[in-house]
């Protein structure tokens, strides 16, 4: 795959390993292979869930890999990037060193504290996805995909069923013919996983369960469970080619609908992506309107005085 991504003209090759489940010895041989076979740059993206993201870094650096993806101390490991601070004082003298100054990404880090402190006292940063979890090698749960779930548990108020649902994920993903877990068919798998352990299995499909097993998204990798597949569509006639072949050209009727208003072709696709929020956008900075105040949400201390932070959205 990486050749022909090559051959089509990419610029690079990323690696992405959203669950951390690309283990180090794995990482190594297979950028190995790919340094060997490719000429572009090779790009790992990995997470720490599982706790082996810096190992994972390590060995995938020593296999010739050109870039890797970390984060700063107060926001790194668990469901997001290895610690950058780690991985940097690693290589310090060695003949893959960064040449980053540890002072200076102390500074940072020291910012970064601050916020996510801020982040767990407003419960926006749940301390579950900040620790090693050694069931991601068994569930295989991307990051990302942990975050939404521990979300829509807690708005359905069953935190509690937390471990059900993960044990739920993989058979999905199983029934639904192993579809990466990569935005947005991880999130259809997720949702769908708390449906089964909420409602009961299949006793509620979602709209997208049901466009995935449709073929909407594409051809699935695996083999589907036909069983869930008749539940969810019927006797629906499954897409087997390219879903977008099945739409007819739509690009010119986008360019006249904003003529006069587009000043190039991305604003032309901006429209026919996100018609609503692009025209929004349009008028403020064609000077036809106004941008809309910040938000203010309010916020409750220690001692219940409510306060309102405003959001800078500019």
């Amino acid at each position: 795959m990486a050749c022909r991504l090559e051959e089509k003209g990419a610029d690079s090759i990323c690696i992405k390993d959203m669950a951390n489940l690309l283990l180090p010895y794995d990482a190594y041989s297979l950028v190995k292979k790919l340094k060997e076979k490719v000429g572009v740059p090779i790009h790992l993206h990995t997470h720490n869930t599982a706790g082996t993201g810096d190992m994972t870094n390590l060995m995938a650096i020593q296999a010739g890999v050109d870039i890797v993806d970390c984060a700063l101390s107060p926001m790194a490991n668990g469901t997001a990037n290895p610690s950058t601070e780690s991985l940097v004082a690693t290589l310090k003298g060695t003949e893959y060193d960064t040449g980053i100054d540890m002072n200076v990404l102390s500074e940072a880090a020291a910012h970064f504290r601050k916020v996510a402190t801020k982040m767990k006292e407003e419960g926006t940063l749940d301390p579950k996805v900040l620790n090693v979890d050694g069931n991601t090698l068994l569930y295989q749960v991307p990051g990302g995909m942990l975050s939404n779930l521990i979300s829509q548990l807690k708005q359905a108020n069953a935190e509690d069923k937390y471990y059900e649902v993960l044990a739920e994920v993989p058979k999905v993903r199983e029934d639904f013919g192993f579809p990466p877990l990569v935005t947005p068919t991880s999130q259809i798998v997720g949702t769908q996983a708390v449906l089964n352990v909420l409602m009961g299995r299949y006793k509620m499909i979602s709209k997208e369960s049901k466009g995935l097993l449709r073929g909407e998204y594409g051809k699935l990798p695996g083999k589907v469970n036909e069983e869930v597949r008749k539940m969810a569509i019927g006797d629906d006639k499954v897409i087997d080619v390219r879903p977008a072949d099945l739409i007819e050209p739509e690009l010119e009727k986008y360019r006249q609908e904003t003529k006069g208003i587009a000043k190039c072709e991305e604003d032309v696709l901006s429209y026919a992506l996100f018609p609503q929020v692009a025209q929004k956008f349009f008028d403020v900075r064609d000077g036809r309107a106004q941008a809309e105040a910040p938000k203010a949400a309010p916020k409750a201390d220690s001692n219940g005085v409510r306060t309102l932070y405003i959001e800078d959205l500019s």
